[in-house]
C-alpha cells in the first residue's frame, strides 16, 4: 500500500456499502462493470464510481477481456487476499496482504538486496 494514503481514505472506501458489494462480488470472479450493475443491483454510473474508487486505493485491477465477437471490454478483480488493522505505539496501521506470483517477489527481493548493497 502507497504510504501516503492514510488509513482513514482507505476505511472509508471499504466503509461504502456499495463499495464493499462491489468488491464481495468480485472476489469470487472477475466481472465486467455490466455484470457488476445487474448482481449488485446498482446503476452503472454508480458501478464506475465504485470501481474508479477502489482502483484509485489499488484495491482492484482492470484487464481488458475479448468476447467472442472480437470486442474488447474490461472486467475487474479483487486485488488482495486480506487487510489487518492493528494499533501499533498508538497508531493504527494497515496492512494489505496481495497474492504474488513468483517473478514479482524475486524481482522486489532483487530490487531490495541491491539497495542494502549501495
Amino acid at each position: 500500500m502507497d504510504e501516503e494514503r492514510s488509513i482513514e481514505e482507505i476505511l472509508n472506501t471499504i466503509g461504502d456499502e456499495h463499495a464493499r458489494r462491489v468488491l464481495a462480488a468480485i472476489s469470487r470472479n472477475p466481472r465486467s462493470a455490466k455484470e457488476l450493475a445487474g448482481e449488485c443491483d446498482l446503476s452503472l454510473p454508480t458501478i464506475y464510481r465504485r470501481l474508479e474508487l477502489l482502483q484509485e486505493h489499488e484495491l482492484i485491477t482492470e484487464r481488458t477481456a475479448v468476447a467472442e465477437d472480437g470486442n474488447h471490454y474490461n472486467i475487474y478483480e479483487c486485488n488482495f487476499d486480506s487487510t489487518v488493522i492493528s494499533l501499533e505505539d498508538e497508531e493504527y496501521k494497515m496492512r494489505i496482504y496481495r497474492e504474488e506470483n513468483l517473478p514479482d517477489r524475486f524481482g522486489k527481493l532483487w530490487d531490495e538486496l541491491g539497495a542494502e548493497s549501495e
